[in-house]
């Protein structure tokens, strides 16, 4: 396969993908192929899995030559690295990510673990070949040992790229198991349910186990918590802090994030978490409003620039949530501001972050300038693999 000038400029900064509109010539290669990688000049870049479909039609697998035969061969190894890594990095928790698409180099693949479920999730024609597939179960079933294996299912991402429509659900069990689809799972001392045929993603943001933590050190007195999900700043907020109210505008995820505080109930010395269902947006501008005040506040909103094209939109509104909190946190209280939009920078949420600590005549002290879990690992050539900014600060 040869790209074009510029999609060999781009492998050659490290970065692992070509797009669509820097592929020269492609004839004759099915989708789903393991392809050599060459520019105008024959010069060769290596080994990738190529999309007929995908506005991404390459994803690199390594910059050596790779026998079309043993894509299934490599990929299985590479699983057996993902899994060895979380071994090293991950602590306190059976939930954690276990192969995350490019930064493990495997480009189309998420696997994330539950106690003793695993969820998958196959997003590229490549990945979804029976040798790879097979080859990915055969390793996550004898490192792992899981009761069950779910997989996730986006009819969307099947239909871009092209393949057949696949129901969700469990596609493999431990011989003589019942199929499971919910489990329960410890982090940081607490315990989360998990409901295999609910929720974001794979089920849970895993990417901020580390982060609950770092806002629990911090945390203290009246607490809210916006866009609290299923309730993983607010379960950790509770054993802090003397009052913690969780906001969402989903009451679905408002009735797990309640179940989720029972199961530990212990350890909140009889304190109970009051959630709220209301649009954080209208909340945030009527507390505000009204002069409610926290020591402790949590925004942890959804991505909102999906693309660059709603990245001015995007920042407007994270400086609108940003405002509003500033004004309503006490003097040496402290504000938890989260983005996990990749194409909104760091520098840029510093920046939004600033201006309305400017229009709410607040001094912000950062305390911890915080990313994605260890788990969740980012590959310096590929920025996509960056997306979570999480700014602790103190509030003068």
């Amino acid at each position: 396969m040869i790209v074009s000038p510029r999609g060999a400029a781009r492998l050659r900064s490290g970065h692992v993908w070509v797009y669509q509109s820097d592929i020269k010539s492609a004839r004759n290669i099915a989708p789903a192929s393991t392809v050599s990688v060459y520019d105008d000049h024959a010069s060769f870049y290596g080994t990738a899995l190529y999309s007929s479909t995908s506005q991404i039609a390459i994803r690199m697998l390594g910059s050596q030559a790779i026998p079309a035969e043993r894509t299934a061969e490599v990929v299985a190894e590479r699983v057996r690295a993902a899994i060895h890594y979380r071994r090293n990095v991950v602590r306190d928790t059976n939930a954690y990510r276990v192969v995350f698409s490019e930064a493990d180099f495997l480009p189309g693949l998420i696997v994330d673990r539950y106690n003793d479920m695993l969820s998958l999730q196959v997003l590229t024609q490549a990945m979804d070949q029976a040798p790879v597939r097979e080859a990915v179960l055969r390793e996550l079933v004898q490192e792992l040992d899981p009761v069950c294996i779910v997989e996730r299912v986006e009819p969307r991402i099947r239909e871009l790229e092209q393949l057949p429509p696949l129901e969700g659900g469990v596609i493999w069990t431990r011989d003589g198991a019942q199929p499971k689809s919910s489990t329960t799972f410890t982090m940081n001392g607490l315990r989360f349910q998990y409901d295999a045929h609910g929720g974001q993603k794979t089920g849970a943001f895993l990417d901020q186990r580390e982060n609950y933590s770092a806002a629990e050190r911090y945390a203290h007195g009246r607490a809210l918590d916006v866009f609290c999900y299923q309730g993983g700043f607010a379960l950790h907020l509770a054993r802090t802090c003397e009052q913690v109210t969780g906001v969402d505008a989903s009451r679905p995820a408002l009735e797990i994030a309640n179940q989720n505080a029972a199961l530990n109930a212990g350890l909140y010395n009889g304190r109970e978490i009051e959630w709220v269902e209301a649009n954080a947006f209208d909340l945030l501008r009527d507390y505000s409003d009204g002069g409610e005040e926290y020591d402790t506040v949590v925004l942890d909103p959804p991505a909102f620039a999906k693309t660059k094209r709603t990245l001015d939109t995007a920042v407007r509104g994270y400086k609108e949530l940003n405002l509003r909190a500033l004004k309503m946190v006490k003097a040496g209280g402290v504000l938890v501001t989260c983005s996990c939009s990749y194409h909104v920078s760091e520098a840029e949420f510093l920046q939004m972050l600033t201006s309305a600590a400017v229009d709410a005549r607040r001094q912000v002290r950062i305390l911890e300038k915080r990313v994605q879990a260890q788990d969740h690992p980012v590959l310096l050539t590929v920025p996509e693999t960056s997306y979570l900014k999480c700014i602790i600060c103190q509030i003068t």
